[in-house]
């Protein structure tokens, strides 16, 4: 059966037109370089549930901001919006107290440290080094994971010695996009600077790249993934920007989930010899089931809260499907993070 007629047959994508071309275009790639297992995830950063994907365990990854809603950049993007759902943990007898707690109280797979930026793109995560070192020592078995920003040399290995186990960032390729978007007065150049530094250790580096970043339009997007194809990282993560964050003033367009595809594909060709997850952020709706329909047939290894008729989709073209409580950038091929059909 043709991946058309597959689609044709799955009630969630009745209403929603997808490119044919693209369509036709995935399934001579996917005969060509035969697609691996799907793994869907599904983290503890908010509440979901549909009737493809329940619960399998008690597992949790949560997200803790170390300066609750506050950045100092509010980048037109996000507008420090993207940190409201995290728990605040705003000094590090507070990381620590929570983290035990919820150790406790939950089966705790690993947790996600993150927060707002200076004016230079950077997060003051120094003090709580110790802290998670500690944590680290008590709970072995924990996966941390950090939003790292731009740093150097030296704060890459602090990050290092701490213990933490993956580290994550956005990598930007338009200087103009930088610029307006981020408010921000640093280079490209500091970006894959970052990069270097990050994947010098011996941390699992997962960048992450913002389709649309440019009030909608496609732009740095391909300077970026040369970026990531020339590092050895761990993972590559693309989201879609959600222009409801975005301040009126300075409003975004869209991007399509055509658009999207055309980044997708491009990223899968790149990017060989790591995994390529579509993460968390990516316009709700018709959009997201489009969106993730594409990133599904393009080959990406794992989608975070799939869209409904998502995992059908992906039985229907052959690929085994499993789900995990975990970050995607975190729970990564042969890693820890509990697995479970789905």
């Amino acid at each position: 059966m043709s991946w058309q007629n597959a689609i044709a047959g799955i009630e969630s994508f009745e209403d929603i037109p997808l490119d044919a071309r693209l369509i036709a275009g995935f399934e001579a790639e996917a005969r060509a370089r035969p697609l691996g297992p799907m793994r869907f995830y599904t983290p503890t950063f908010r509440a979901y549930e549909n009737d493809e994907l329940k619960g399998c365990g008690r597992s949790a990854f949560p997200a803790f901001s170390i300066t609750g809603g506050a950045c100092a950049l509010q980048c037109d993007h996000c507008q420090a919006r993207i940190l409201e759902p995290m728990i605040p943990a705003k000094s590090p007898e507070e990381l620590d107290r929570k983290v035990r707690d919820l150790v406790a109280l939950r089966d705790l797979g690993g947790f996600l440290v993150s927060g707002g930026s200076n004016r230079r793109n950077e997060v003051p995560y120094d003090r709580y080094y110790p802290v998670i070192e500690r944590l680290k020592h008590d709970f072995p078995h924990l996966r941390i994971a950090i939003h790292a920003a731009l740093l150097d040399r030296r704060r890459a290995r602090l990050m290092e010695a701490a213990g933490v186990d993956i580290a994550m960032m956005d990598v930007i390729g338009a200087p103009e996009t930088i610029r307006e978007v981020y408010h921000l007065d640093r280079p490209v150049e500091d970006y894959a600077a970052t990069l270097a530094a990050l994947t010098e250790t011996r941390m699992e580096v997962v960048p992450h790249i913002i389709l649309g970043l440019h009030y909608g339009e496609i732009r740095g997007e391909a300077r970026a993934l040369e970026m990531v194809a020339a590092a050895p990282v761990a993972a590559l993560v693309l989201v879609v920007v959600m222009p409801f964050y975005a301040p009126p003033e300075r409003p975004f367009r869209t991007p399509s989930p055509e658009a999207a595809a055309e980044i997708f594909l491009q990223a899968r060709r790149m990017i060989r010899n790591a995994p390529v997850q579509l993460g968390c952020a990516r316009p709700a709706g018709r959009h997201k089931i489009a969106t993730d329909a594409y990133a599904l047939m393009a080959g990406f290894d794992g989608i975070a809260y799939p869209a409904p008729g998502i995992v059908a989709l992906a039985r229907a073209i052959g690929r085994k499907v499993m789900q995990q409580h975990a970050c995607c950038a975190a729970a990564l091929e042969g890693l820890s993070g509990r697995a479970c059909a789905a």
